[in-house]
């Protein structure tokens, strides 16, 4: 039977392709099947030889784990390039931890209620950045590696327009040589905005905000609270872009600047606080200034290193493509208000739980969140490696990659795992010694010990879904997530107590996991190439 073809008659472009022509998306100009052996251009179906054809070039997108597996400490280039970016990432977030501890342990000498005071003003601060920071952040450092790889640093001087214009893009510029990076102007503009509204917001409404967070007027917190808020407030700017110039590096590959600056801030906020706090008599004032004089300095230091590489300030500012960092931000955004809501209502689970165990749920969060550090560092090496190789559309980089982090995550997860059940109690010592707050803790360290490889697991998704910019699965799923989360945290408490939130945390984390699993294991989105024999990326 003849069959009819819309276009042209039947010539030797469309006969049967093989399979590894099918393995492409579209096999052709002429022929219009499609790999997934819909209709596409031509108005017949494809026949079943064309569809065995087609279907015997797909393969389980996880092949290949278990044995690359016996790879995951080789120091081979893949093992080194991780290592290169997730080491200094290491040292780098835990020196803020380490600065805050010493800031707690000056400020508790001026008296518990100025303590109490300052801990609800760095939440407040935190949450507000952690709810617009941090996806500009992780925008950036995706965005920054795209156009890194593909040549968007063009000669200063040279209009946006004529560059792209006339080719004046260069993919490798030399060390010396300054770049325009559109993503970088973007970042550092966004960066700069989002600092300004976050100080004038934290200014006028320092005192409103922190009666909603349960400071009274006739509370001995609220001056003590006020004032460092305030003065926090005036630091809001170079937080943000600081945070957008870490990204920036980051997407360079570049984690070791970021630590220098890092360290070197906090080096100056622990030398100024006694001076301030105690030889000047500016008490919880002298903090708050110590430490915006350090995010200061920070931001001075990484602004420097990248005005030596990068043209800071833009020739063209209206046509940098914001409107990416806009959308994907508003994914990213949504996101984080998933997850914050969610952590928050675990912490008010706790609290309705009485003193005791509320106590012994912040020891065990701070144990928890210190042990993730490692993961988060991996999760880092992730996002900027796998979008240097999706900029590349090097697909075998990037499942090489994307499988290396996950090992490396399951195998320290596991470690961690083993030193919290070696070590948990003996830590959670070192914060208390009331017997309620430490029979409470043995309720739930089994839950921080067990999740370590779930928690690993899930962070390293996080990087991964970045790099390859796949922020919208991200979001989504986190918002289907939170919600599953927060109705266990909601009713298992009534049943379990204590140990009920924790069970809340473990739905959460380890959906969070699952989800990874099964967005790389249908190879769906931007993963759909992980099912083609070929690893082609499909751009279009």
């Amino acid at each position: 039977m003849s069959q009819k073809w819309i276009r042209n008659p039947p010539t030797l472009a469309h006969t049967i392709p093989s399979p590894g022509e099918l393995s492409r998306q579209s096999i052709g100009f002429l022929s219009p099947i499609r790999f997934s052996c819909f209709r596409a251009n031509c108005q017949r179906q494809p026949t079943q030889m064309e569809c065995d054809a087609s279907q015997a070039t797909k393969k389980n997108p996880f092949s290949g784990f278990l044995e690359s597996s016996k790879k995951v400490f080789e120091a081979d280039d893949l093992g080194r390039e991780i290592a290169a970016v997730a080491l200094p990432a290491l040292l780098g977030l835990a020196a803020d931890p380490l600065a805050s501890l010493v800031d707690t342990a000056f400020i508790g000498q001026i008296g518990s209620v100025e303590l109490a005071a300052v801990g609800v003003s760095i939440s407040v601060f935190n949450l507000i950045s952690k709810i617009f920071n941090i996806p500009l952040l992780n925008i950036t450092t995706s965005y920054v590696a795209e156009d890194n790889v593909a040549g968007c640093g063009f000669e200063e001087g040279i209009p946006l327009t004529e560059a792209a214009e006339e080719g004046h893009f260069i993919e490798k510029p030399g060390k010396s040589e300054k770049r325009v990076y559109p993503s970088v102007s973007s970042a550092l503009f966004l960066g700069s905005s989002l600092g300004i509204i976050e100080a004038l917001v934290l200014l006028l409404g320092a005192w409103p905000i922190l009666r909603i967070m349960g400071i009274l007027d006739d509370s001995p917190m609220r001056l003590p609270a006020q004032q460092y808020l305030s003065i926090r407030a005036l630091g809001a700017p170079a937080v943000v872009v600081s945070l957008a110039t870490q990204g920036v590096f980051r997407g360079f590959k570049d984690t070791k600047t970021p630590l220098y600056a890092t360290v070197t801030g906090n080096i100056v906020n622990v030398v100024l606080d006694p001076i301030l706090m105690f030889s000047f008599g500016y008490g919880v004032t002298g903090a708050a200034v110590a430490t915006v004089v350090s995010q200061y300095v920070i931001a001075f230091i990484l602004l420097v290193k990248l005005n030596e590489v990068a043209v800071l300030i833009p020739p063209d500012i209206s046509r940098l493509g914001l409107r990416r960092f806009f959308s994907s931000g508003g994914l990213l955004f949504t996101r984080t208000i998933a997850i914050l809501l969610t952590m928050t209502l675990a912490t008010s689970m706790a609290a309705q739980e009485g003193v005791a165990p509320m106590a012994a749920h912040q020891i065990c969060m701070q144990i928890w969140l210190a042990a993730s550090l490692l993961s988060d560092s991996l999760a880092l090496a992730g996002q900027a490696v796998i979008a240097d190789f999706v900029a590349r559309n090097n697909g075998q980089k990037v499942k090489e990659a994307t499988f290396r982090v996950l090992q490396l995550g399951i195998v320290f997860g596991l470690i961690m795992g083993v030193i919290l059940g070696l070590g948990g109690q003996r830590f959670s010592k070192l914060f208390t010694s009331d017997d309620l707050v430490i029979q409470a803790l043995i309720t739930i360290i089994p839950f921080a010990v067990l999740t370590q490889p779930i928690n690993s697991m899930a962070f390293v998704f996080d990087g991964i879904f970045y790099g390859a910019t796949d922020f919208a699965f991200a979001a989504y799923s986190m918002i289907v997530i939170g919600i599953i989360s927060s109705a266990v945290l909601f009713a298992a408490p009534s049943f379990l107590g204590l140990p009920g939130v924790w069970l809340g945390l473990t739905v959460l984390m380890s959906l969070r996991m699952a989800s990874g699993i099964l967005r790389l294991g249908t190879a769906t989105g931007p993963w759909q190439f992980l099912a083609n024999e070929s690893l082609e990326i499909d751009n279009s």
